[in-house]
């Protein structure tokens, strides 16, 4: 059970996280949505396509940006559909 950790609580866990190209990434359903609010940052990654972000709210501090995904991504990145992964000091324990 792979589980993400931010500020004393779990805001992700998952027996079905995967680790590609050393991140772990977490099924969306994994989620803990009381934790995530989505962010209006958008990134692009040449390879993987766009990236939009989630913002983590635990105990009334944010963590903006700190969760990541790729709702549409490129045909080489098509194994990151609805996968979230995290950073920013999100602890990953497996």
């Amino acid at each position: 059970m792979a589980k993400a950790v931010w500020n004393g609580r779990v805001v992700a866990e998952s027996e079905k996280a995967q680790v590609i190209d050393g991140i772990t990434y977490f099924p969306a359903d994994a989620l803990h949505r009381e934790y995530i609010r989505p962010s209006s940052t958008i990134s692009t990654d040449p390879a993987k396509g766009q990236a939009r972000y989630y913002t983590l709210i635990v105990d009334g501090q944010e963590n903006p940006d700190a969760a990541w995904y790729y709702p549409d991504p490129k045909p080489v990145a098509r194994k990151l559909k609805n996968l979230v992964a995290f950073w920013r000091g999100v602890e990953i324990e497996k």
